[in-house]
């Protein structure tokens, strides 16, 4: 009786009373917190749909920019970013895009609201672009993936979507490439395609070269049924400034490719690396070595010349070989050489498998000059002066690189036809 006196005097205790009173309270409320977070994540998990996307993913910046043309109507919180456009008339103009700032946003797809979170890590870096980490989350109400494939790929609404806005702003373009780590990145802006006729070379030397790489693009299949690697290699050798890299971008431009420039003499860049580089390359681009016997020496030189190269980098060339045509070399691949000096290079560089095509890009010929001529000036059907300047090149008799005929014309861009007939000569002067 004396326990049950003592708990019927603490019942009747105001103060006991009080206490446990928001004692339930305080459980009640914890309790349904934890509900309600429960619930949410229950919900989110079952009845919403998320999408992050990294900086790192290819599609970070096609739905960025979807995200500036859409979202930057419909948000008061913006940053800006500044680009310039070169216009044909050669005017620069400045162009200005809104672009959704750090932080959360809504905006509208279809019939479809979309939270939009765009959020930066200041204390995390992407190392290989050497900015802030950033990442893209959308979520929005639903258990369709189709809503985002749609905003990254299809057109259900009609609305010009992330990735036809990326390939609107290269359409016409060639992109260049460079590599930054373990990726392709980007190289300043998307150019315009050089004509393949703007390069002009010797009777047959682009058409050749032309039909062969678009009868490689053609015919996977010829090469898989055969059992033979689909990659291309090709050799363009000649003197300096003959035309080699020009008619490279011209013709990528043509079959409308990218450009990966690859440098060799990277002191970071390694057999892995390399290795890797090439097998992520870019679809639909050319792999471009320049100068390639700047990185290596003809096994067959000697000690002492040999030597002089040691140091340079740390790609070795066995390395270089397997990478062009071993085991674990990629396919699908089209990869251009340049060199000025084709009795430098190892014969175990440039066989067939590795170089299926070599071809010489040299001095002028009578038939470039005149046609060079013709291009700059114009003579409608009458070819007579065109001739007249490519005789009196010729009769010179010393080599004469397409550089050095533009650099004259250059020269004499505004000057009358006689001028240009006349001084010949001055083509020699500046070198």
């Amino acid at each position: 009786m004396a326990i049950g006196e003592y708990i019927s005097g603490l019942s009747d205790n105001p103060y006991f009373g009080a206490g446990f009173g928001l004692f339930g309270i305080g459980a009640g409320a914890a309790l349904l917190r934890k509900g309600l977070q429960g619930a949410l994540i229950l919900f989110r998990r079952h009845y919403m749909i998320t999408l992050e996307v990294p900086c790192r993913d290819k599609s970070y910046q096609w739905l960025l920019q979807w995200i500036t043309q859409r979202g930057a109507r419909q948000t008061q919180h913006l940053s800006v970013e500044t680009s310039f456009e070169q216009k044909e008339t050669g005017h620069v103009k400045t162009k200005y895009d809104f672009i959704p700032s750090i932080g959360t946003h809504f905006m509208r797809y279809g019939s479809t609201w979309i939270k939009v979170e765009r959020a930066r890590e200041q204390h995390t870096l992407d190392l290989h672009m050497g900015v802030p980490w950033e990442t893209v989350t959308l979520t929005a109400f639903g258990r369709d993936k189709n809503l985002y494939f749609g905003i990254l790929e299809e057109d259900k609404w009609g609305i010009l979507l992330a990735r036809q806005l990326a390939l609107k702003y290269t359409e016409g373009k060639t992109i260049m490439y460079t590599a930054i780590g373990s990726e392709w990145r980007p190289f300043g802006h998307p150019r315009k395609r050089r004509p393949i006729s703007s390069v002009v070379l010797d009777y047959g030397v682009a058409e050749k070269i032309v039909a062969d790489v678009q009868e490689f693009i053609r015919n996977p299949m010829w090469y898989s049924e055969r059992g033979i690697p689909y990659r291309r290699g090709y050799l363009l050798y000649g003197p300096p400034g003959c035309g080699k890299s020009s008619f490279i971008t011209a013709l990528a431009g043509e079959i409308e490719f990218g450009i990966c420039v690859l440098n060799l003499s990277d002191r970071s860049l390694s057999d892995d690396r390399l290795n890797h580089l090439l097998s992520v390359a870019p679809q639909q681009s050319i792999i471009l070595l320049e100068d390639i016997d700047s990185a290596f020496v003809s096994r067959e030189e000697t000690k002492q010349q040999k030597s002089a190269y040691e140091g340079l980098n740390r790609i070795t060339f066995s390395g270089l070989l397997n990478c062009l045509d071993g085991v674990a070399s990629s396919e699908a691949r089209i990869l251009f050489m340049t060199t000025n000096y084709l009795d430098r290079l190892d014969p175990a560089l440039i066989r067939p498998g590795r170089v299926d095509l070599k071809e010489y890009v040299g001095y002028c010929s009578h038939h470039q000059v005149e046609q060079m001529y013709h291009r700059f000036y114009g003579d409608g059907d009458d070819r007579s002066k065109a001739q007249e300047f490519a005789d009196k090149v010729m009769a010179e008799k010393r080599p004469v690189s397409p550089a050095q005929i533009q650099g004259y014309f250059m020269m004499h861009k505004t000057s009358p036809q006689p001028t240009v007939l006349e001084n010949v000569s001055q083509i020699w002067e500046s070198y």
